[in-house]
């Protein structure tokens, strides 16, 4: 029988929740690296007992855990992220030349092909690359040498890299997005890279539609097409059909098109899940209310889901990586919020119920579904 497991990165260590293929039930195991921050959790869709964890400590720095156990226990692993090739620099907030420094991985991307196989997103942005699960890393240098690089400047949180999809059918061609720089895609495995903001419209920018320089939130695909792509930028819901060379706007009746998450179904490609945010400067549920909303359509036509959800009072946020979809047969959805709550839907959204509540602020949600 099929089982759940919820890796949750959070401001003070790591947690893991299991539950069978009711999820009914759950149990937590944690805090793992107790008092660490533990900025992302990503287990292997080769081998389902191992895990990745981005830890970062005042004392020590970066610090990469992996675990061959399903999180039982935990091995240190390398942790010299060093880019390679010229130095060079990146634009500073005010448009300055900034030396390239590394600060943390945002993202780990295990590959959908090889077990040993890991791709790590990191900032300052760049891309590294394991093929010995994490005992070394390797830049593949060819996305922070664009010849954009020297342009790109950091958003609020940083100059992170902090998305990275890499498609099934042909595991060299993968999507990253960087904040704030824009959506790349590469389709040699990363030698080289093309951008792919055309249609992106950021006002915030002196040239809202250009190359480069947009604050993208998060990209999702559904496995079975990965030629389309569903994108929280910073403002706006866009869609693209042709594996992002061109991108339109899907915001629809949603209360506001700021965000974080975007989610897809496991089996309806064309079910899509978001949780506005009131605004780049309110980072809290419009009216105080906690909705997920989801489109059957691919976009513009959203429906609230609320059932289960608080609807007074709650001023939480959802980061960009806190949200995750099992792939059972009635897909289970999971998100995190900022007040340390997880919550869970095993019917695709229509109820929500909270399987954790306290923890420490959430900044990751992660789903393995376990056989």
């Amino acid at each position: 029988m099929s089982s759940v497991r919820v890796l949750v990165g959070t401001k003070k260590g790591a947690f893991l929740l299991t539950a069978d293929a009711k999820r009914q039930d759950w149990k937590i195991s944690g805090p793992h690296f107790g008092g660490w921050e533990t900025y992302h959790l990503k287990g292997s869709p080769v081998d389902p007992d191992r895990i990745y964890a981005s830890q970062s400590t005042g004392w020590h720095g970066q610090i990469v855990q992996r675990s061959d156990n399903g999180g039982q226990t935990w091995k240190t692993m390398d942790n010299k992220f060093t880019y390679s090739g010229v130095p060079g620099t990146h634009a500073w907030y005010d448009g300055t030349p900034h030396p390239w420094e590394f600060t943390r991985v945002w993202h780990f991307e295990p590959s959908v092909d090889d077990r040993d196989t890991v791709y790590a997103g990191v900032e300052d942005a760049a891309l590294f690359k394991s093929t010995n699960g994490g005992e070394s890393w390797m830049e593949l240098r060819g996305l922070r040498e664009h010849r954009t690089g020297p342009q790109w400047q950091p958003g609020a949180g940083g100059l992170c890299l902090h998305t990275v999809i890499q498609d099934s059918s042909d595991p060299k061609r993968m999507y990253i997005a960087i904040s704030a720089a824009g959506a790349f895609r590469t389709n040699d495995g990363g030698e080289s890279w093309v951008p792919i903001n055309k249609g992106l419209r950021s006002d915030f920018m002196p040239d809202p539609s250009a190359e480069i320089g947009h604050c993208v939130h998060r990209i999702a695909m559904h496995p079975s097409r990965p030629a389309v792509l569903f994108m929280q930028n910073h403002w706006d819901i866009m869609r693209s059909e042709d594996a992002g060379d061109t991108w339109t706007e899907v915001s629809g009746n949603l209360p506001s098109d700021f965000g974080y998450v975007i989610d897809v179904h496991a089996h309806e490609p064309e079910t899509i899940y978001v949780i506005p945010i009131k605004s780049d400067s309110e980072h809290y549920p419009p009216e105080g209310k906690l909705r997920v909303y989801r489109s059957r359509s691919g976009g513009n036509e959203w429906e609230p889901l609320t059932e289960g959800l608080p609807q007074e009072n709650c001023y939480v946020n959802v980061l960009r990586d806190a949200m995750a979809v099992d792939s059972l047969d009635d897909c289970g959805v999971y998100f995190g919020t900022t007040a340390g709550d997880v919550y869970a839907s095993a019917d695709s959204g229509d109820s929500w119920r909270p399987i954790a509540r306290g923890l420490p602020k959430v900044l990751s949600v992660e789903v393995q579904t376990l056989s």
